[in-house]
This record gives C-alpha cells, structure tokens and sequence, in this order.
C-alpha cells in the first residue's frame, strides 16, 4: 500500500495485522523527487527472542539499498519513525529497531526510556543491530550488500560503534553521537559521516580528535560542526534551514555510498 502524504498506515508485525493509524506526513527536505512509501511495525530475530521494528519501504522498481536507524535515548519515538519515513522517501529502505524490546518496550515516560536504555548490553545492542541487517538482507526489495547505519545522540553513539563491528556496512553517519576508543575505530571499514553541533562542546570538542585517530587508520570520515545551534538539533531547532542542509548531506552521503558504488 503506497502513501501519498496523508491517508492511513498499516501496523503489522509479521504478516500479522494489528491496528490501524493515522498516517503523519514526513517533514519536506530538498531532495529528489520523493517515493511513495510503504510503513509498518515488523519483528526480526534476534538470537532466540525477537525484536520490534518499524520499516518504510520506498515504492520502486528495484530493490533498494538499506539503512538502519537507531533512536536516542528516548527509544522508539515519533522523531525515529518520521525519520525512518523520510529516508524511505528518498530511496532506501529504513529499519529502526526498538532496542528497549527486550526491556518490554519503549515506555511511554521519556525518564523510563533513558533509564532502560543505561541497562542495556553492548554486545545484546549488536546482536540486535546485527539482526536488524540479517532481517534487511533476507528481503528481495533490498540490496544487501547495500546497507549503511545512521543513529542519534546515543544512537550516534551507537552508530559509530556499529561501524567498529559490521565490516560489511557501506556507510555509517553520526548525528552527534560519541566516538568509540581509537583501537575500535581501526576496524571500520566503511566510510563516514559526522553531523555535529557547535553549542555542543560535550560531544563537539572531541570530534578533531577522532577524525584525525581515523585518517591515522586509512579510514574516510568527514564531519560537519553546524554553526549556530544545539545538541538534537535534527530533532527539534530555531534553525529549520541548518537542520534541511545537514539532512540534504546525510541524504547525499547515502545516495554516493549506498545508491551509486
């Protein structure tokens, strides 16, 4: 079922149908023509339990390449499924996983989901992320030797560090997330992209340092500090114009790593 900006949007997990909701319209950004999408809550697996997902796919002849989204502190949010939604737009097919299923879900307190997310296991994280690009490769709407990864804050975090432990990723963007040590950092193997706030020095005033660990190691990482504004800026900011140029950079990055090579 295709959507053109308004109608309605299945929730399924599975070939199971579950409900049904309004569709919200993704946020314009300049870029190409925009897909038709199709979205839907799915489950992968994931060892021997299974993890809840939401996935848009874009409506197109082709298989598509595929980018995993993973979401910030807050879990699986409205912000994360609007992102998944425009990525879908412009071509690719986007999995967010719920990373707090195996803690019942995202809860509907933002203060439960930050302190869930302080529970999680590194090495459980990559499992789940490792499921979510086996679920993506199993599809034949996907290309899938075509996969990136993009997160947010402590997704961007988690980004980063995904990049150090799938050697089969083609592309990876941090969206004002940490830095893993630089020892990790020499196992990535895709080429990256840094999205950074300059009223952000926590996360900001470390980035030089990374990049420079990461030419060290023969490795591609370009980053922009966007002027003017804060941390979560792609999330919610007083410069809508800042927040539509790095979204057209992200979206360029993909369509070079994902899209053409």
């Amino acid at each position: 079922m295709g959507t053109k900006g308004r109608g309605w949007l299945v929730l399924g997990f599975g070939a199971a149908v579950f409900g049904i909701a309004a569709y919200r319209p993704v946020p314009p950004i300049a870029a190409p023509a925009a897909h038709d999408i199709h979205a839907e809550f799915i489950r992968y697996a994931s060892g021997r339990d299974s993890i809840t997902a939401y996935i848009a796919y874009p409506e197109r002849r082709e298989a598509a390449p595929a980018v995993i989204v993973i979401h910030e502190m807050f879990g699986m949010s409205d912000f994360i499924k609007q992102t998944t939604e425009r990525l879908a737009q412009q071509g690719f097919v986007a999995l967010a996983p719920d990373l707090l299923t195996r803690r019942g879900g995202t809860p509907s307190k933002t203060d439960s989901a930050v302190a869930l997310i302080r529970l999680l296991n590194a090495d459980t994280i990559t499992q789940d992320l490792n499921g979510a690009a086996a679920y993506l490769k199993s599809l034949k709407a996907v290309r899938g030797d075509r996969i990136g990864v993009i997160g947010f804050c402590w997704g961007g975090s988690q980004s980063f560090r995904y990049a150090t432990n799938n050697p089969a990723l083609r592309a990876f963007v941090v969206c004002y997330g940490a830095a893993p040590d630089t020892a990790a950092m020499r196992r990535i193997q895709a080429p990256g992209l840094g999205v950074y706030a300059e009223n952000d020095a926590r996360i900001t005033a470390n980035v030089p340092d990374a990049a420079t660990a990461l030419k060290a190691a023969g490795r591609d990482y370009r980053y922009t500090v966007y002027a003017g504004v804060g941390h979560g800026f792609l999330r919610q900011t007083d410069k809508p114009a800042v927040a539509d140029t790095a979204w057209a950079a992200v979206m360029r990055f993909f369509r070079d790593n994902l899209e053409t090579k």
